[in-house]
């Protein structure tokens, strides 16, 4: 038990230490601060490459997780090699799948600025060709060799219909015979008028006609076949003429890449069987109906190069860091666009997602937001899996909705995933999914605090360097650094910790230099980082004034001075999330005769969590332990927060629960000028609690409003003085004597302090109590006994 000086409330950071004016001295930080075992573990996940090595990166927000992830994996980047370009092309065999295709860096931006300009090649050159006299000359030579032919035939026709008494006739349904009679062609009403004889005889010649022209018929077919087969050869040659050198120039140039190779051959097999669309504005190539329908200007789109992933620019392998990771950012999508109410689709609308784009390098995403997007998840697990990246519409790839769509070739996947998340999302992922331990089997921890030290006080002034630097804000001067350092001992809530929650001091720097701006000072001086300090807190502290000014009108009641028995203040912390602060709280104990033992109202009223029921059950355990070792625990005891409303959780307040139910018991007073917190166990020893920094505040705020008077104070466990940061107005209430602060080992020395009473003599009167009250019972037992005879 000791009474603590100002010297033990709080690390005190000497300015002419540091060894510098200002931090115009300093060299700015480059490395992270305070996480050697992050580092390790990060070093290790890029070192290692087998699959299933992905990474996740795990602390508390704000200690700089997502910029050591950048910076770290860039740094490794960049000796590493860029991976390929990859393009997708169309499928001559199935229009609907297309082919990927990889190219070394660069190469795919090349391919596709090629394949621009072999296309307007295409359209200039096809089209001169087969205008040209020369083309005309072949064709009409062609021609006219099988018309002569053709001619014969027909003549020969001729004659032997005119032998069978027709005359041959060329209709808009073809080539009619006309029978002749009397020298005379007739109608088909004269023919209706002949008798039956003479219409049975030119049946009769018209059939045996028919029988001997079929042959001719046929040979005049083979004609026509061949002038075709004849003209699509001299179209062929002509077209290959053209195109063909274009080609083989492009085949000279990626003979290399045997997936170009083949592409090209399909290429060059499509347009000479498609050598009219270069030559007619009147065809129109459907090779998608309905949806994938083109229309005259898309005639060469398939023809196009669509670069998927482009590696020209980059500088060893590609880190991506995915902001916003919805399906279709991080697996890649195919768009469409309406055409006349018609959604289509084709393979230049393949967009590629953070996995393509990282493919062969890194990708950083914050786990949460892959958690939050639908099916994202599932996603990035199937494709670690198979080493495959699929791209498909989410809707029909979990049977949501039947679309006939495009299904490109997927691509081979080589990359490694680090999320980013609290350790929250980590243990459930680590406990809940078998998957995540296949694919995520380094972990890099981030720890909140790292050791208050030279080296760390030195790199923390070379962290404040770095972001005057980077955010042109004044050089903070050897007193401002110093309070820095020591609101970073608060946050940490330990005297030989400094936080590493490193967003919380930048925006301590940024508002410092802005109160050193409204000073009109060049440098940031301590001054102005307390300033800063004290009005971001009354920027969040309306509730915590509320409830003072509740407690100063009596609205809460509790006093902070005089002697009460059963009644001990005790100290409670709320956090808001952006705040917390010490709220005192009045705890009152009733005991009396019974059998019911220690009874939280609380849990009664299902008002507080396990940890506090925990606590009233230990509570039970003192008293047996220490009083009733020879006769029966007999008590019925009653337990309160006095005007809690928002319920209540932790072992924190046992001990406070304790004195009362001690004071109850021995009808000692104890002293409403001091509140108390601090775990007990059933053996009376006191246990380190947390938040007592803000506790010991709470307290010296309500007694400040109510009237300092000297002998206030608090008491707290011997194990937490180390944890004390106060503010320097309670420090200098401590140095003054209006305040006190003290700390306990057991349970005994917090009541001695609370009471002024010897515990030996507090035993004996609890134990005189408890005796009286088994008296009590055991005395009406044996009425009830002699009733019942």
């Amino acid at each position: 038990m000791r009474e603590l000086t100002a010297e033990n409330l709080k690390k005190h950071i000497d300015p002419d230490l540091l060894g510098f004016e200002t931090t115009d001295d300093v060299e700015p930080l480059k490395d992270l601060i305070g996480q050697e075992r992050a580092k390790d573990a990060m070093e290790f996940g890029l070192k290692i490459k087998q699959k299933g090595y992905n990474i996740f990166i795990t602390g508390l927000t704000g200690t700089g997780k997502s910029s050591f992830a950048i910076s770290s994996v860039s740094k490794v980047a960049s000796a590493e090699r860029v991976p390929d370009d990859w393009v997708y092309v169309f499928n001559f065999d199935k229009p609907s799948q297309p082919i990927a295709i990889n190219l070394r860096p660069g190469d795919g931006k090349r391919f596709k600025n090629d394949m621009r300009d072999f296309v307007e090649q295409l359209q200039r050159e096809v089209p001169k060709a087969f205008n040209s006299k020369a083309y005309d000359l072949q064709k009409n030579e062609i021609v006219k060799k099988f018309q002569d032919r053709k001619n014969q035939l027909i003549q020969q026709l001729n004659d032997l219909a005119k032998n069978f008494g027709f005359v041959l006739k060329e209709t808009k349904t073809g080539i009619v015979s006309i029978p002749v009679v009397d020298g005379k062609q007739i109608s088909n009403e004269e023919y209706e008028l002949l008798d039956d004889e003479k219409r049975k005889e030119i049946e009769a010649k018209a059939a045996s006609f028919e029988e001997k022209a079929l042959q001719i018929w046929k040979d005049i077919q083979n004609i026509d076949k061949e002038t075709r087969d004849a003209v699509h050869e001299l179209d062929n040659s002509v077209g290959l003429m053209a195109v063909g050198h274009l080609i083989d120039d492009l085949r000279n140039k990626y003979a290399q890449y045997d997936g170009v190779m083949r592409y090209l051959d399909s290429l060059q097999r499509d347009i000479l069987e498609n050598i009219d669309s270069f030559r007619s504005d009147d065809d129109e190539d459907n090779q998608f109906p309905f949806i994938m329908r083109k229309n005259k200007k898309d005639v060469f789109k398939k023809y196009s190069v669509n670069l998927f992933v482009d590696n020209s620019n980059t500088n060893g392998a590609p880190v991506v860091v995915e902001y916003n990771p919805n399906y279709n950012n991080v697996l890649g999508n195919i768009e469409y666009e309406s055409d006349f109410g018609v959604a289509i689709t084709d393979f230049t609308k393949i967009k590629a997602g953070a996995l393509h784009k990282a493919n062969g390098g890194y990708l950083i995403l914050q786990a949460k937001d892959v958690l939050t997007y639908p099916y994202v998840w599932d996603a990035i697990k199937r494709t670690l899996k198979t080493d495959k990246i699929v791209i498909e519409n989410v809707a029909s790839s979990y049977g949501l909705l039947s679309i006939s769509s495009l299904k490109p070739e997927p691509i081979d996947l080589n990359v490694k995933v680090i999320l980013i998340g609290t350790p929250y999302l980590y243990y459930i992922l680590y406990n809940y999914d078998d998957d995540f331990k296949k694919f995520f089997k380094v972990k890099v921890d981030f720890n909140d605090v790292m050791d208050l030290n030279e080296e760390n006080i030195l790199k923390m002034a070379s962290f404040i360097k770095k972001h005057c630097i980077e955010d042109n804000l004044r050089p903070f001067h050897k007193t401002g650094v110093a309070k820095v350092i020591e609101y970073s001992t608060r946050i940490s809530e330990d005297q030989n910790k400094l936080s590493t929650q490193f967003n919380d001091i930048v925006e301590i720097l940024y508002e410092s230099n802005i109160w050193a701006e409204v000073d009109g000072s060049k440098v940031v001086m301590a001054h102005n980082v307390e300033k800063a300090i004290k009005e971001k807190i009354k920027r969040v502290n309306m509730i915590e004034e509320k409830y003072i000014e509740y407690f100063k009108n009596g609205i809460f009641l509790m006093d902070v001075d005089g002697e009460k028995v059963g009644i001990v203040n005790g100290l409670s912390v709320i956090n808001l999330g952006d705040y917390q602060f010490g709220k005192p709280s009045r705890i009152t104990v009733t005991t009396y005769p019974g059998e019911e033992g220690v009874v939280n109202i609380e849990r009664e009223t299902k008002m507080s969590g396990h940890i506090h029921d925990k606590g009233v059950m230990i509570i039970t355990g003192f008293i047996g332990n220490r009083y009733a070792l020879d006769f029966p625990l007999t008590l019925s005891a009653r337990i309160c927060f006095e005007q809690l409303y928002e319920g209540v959780e932790g072992d924190s307040a046992s001990s406070t629960e304790l004195y009362g139910l001690l004071s109850s018991l021995s009808d000692i007073p104890i002293r409403q000028e001091i509140a108390v917190t601090g775990s007990v166990n059933q053996f009376g020893v006191i246990q380190p609690v947390g938040g007592v920094t803000h506790k010991i505040e709470g307290f010296y705020k309500l007694c400040k409003v109510k009237g300092l008077t000297g002998r206030q104070g608090v008491i707290i466990p011997e194990q937490n003085a180390i944890n004390l940061v106060l503010d320097d107005e309670v420090i200098d209430a401590c140095k003054s004597g209006k305040f006190h602060i003290y700390t306990v080992n057991t349970i005994d020395e917090g009541m001695e302090i609370l009471t002024g009473h010897k515990m030996s003599d507090i035993n004996e009167r609890v134990k005189d109590k408890l005796r009286s009250f088994y008296d009590i019972l055991t005395k009406e037992k044996s009425s009830d006994k002699e009733r019942n005879v």
